[in-house]
């Protein structure tokens, strides 16, 4: 995959997942505090500390997407954090304007995330400090 739009089409995914990861993480943060998160997910039936580890993996790994780090890997991990707000949020409706928020954006976010997986860091990327080995080939 030598084609540049594949490398521009990963930089936009990457980049937009990713902000979209990072304002939702700090909406979490700032707004609505951890400890209204806390209640929150408690509220939902889950263990209050996933609270903290959600915000945690929304703002650092949307900032892993953007830089290209490890792409596959993050936006992989990423996915069943949006299928459990598609859980949370399924009991409202269809539609994210609905009171409480709808269904539709995380489901939409999910296949976003995993096309981010299978699309890979493209060109315009942080590269790892040290290369993974490669397998030989017989």
């Amino acid at each position: 995959m030598n084609d540049r739009r594949f490398d521009l089409a990963a930089l936009l995914l990457r980049l937009t997942l990713g902000t979209m990861f990072v304002a939702h993480g700090l909406l979490k943060y700032v707004v609505f505090t951890p400890a209204g998160t806390v209640k929150f997910f408690e509220s939902l039936g889950l263990p209050g500390p996933l609270a903290y580890l959600t915000i945690a993996a929304e703002v650092l790994g949307g900032i892993a997407l953007i830089v290209g780090y490890r792409t596959r890997i993050v936006a992989s991990a990423l996915v069943p954090i949006l299928i459990g707000s598609a859980w949370a949020h399924a009991g409202n409706g269809w539609l994210f304007s609905a009171p409480g928020g709808g269904w539709e954006y995380s489901v939409f976010m999910t296949f976003t995330a995993i096309a981010a997986a299978l699309l890979g860091d493209g060109r315009y990327a942080l590269r790892p400090a040290v290369p993974a080995p490669r397998l030989a080939t017989a």
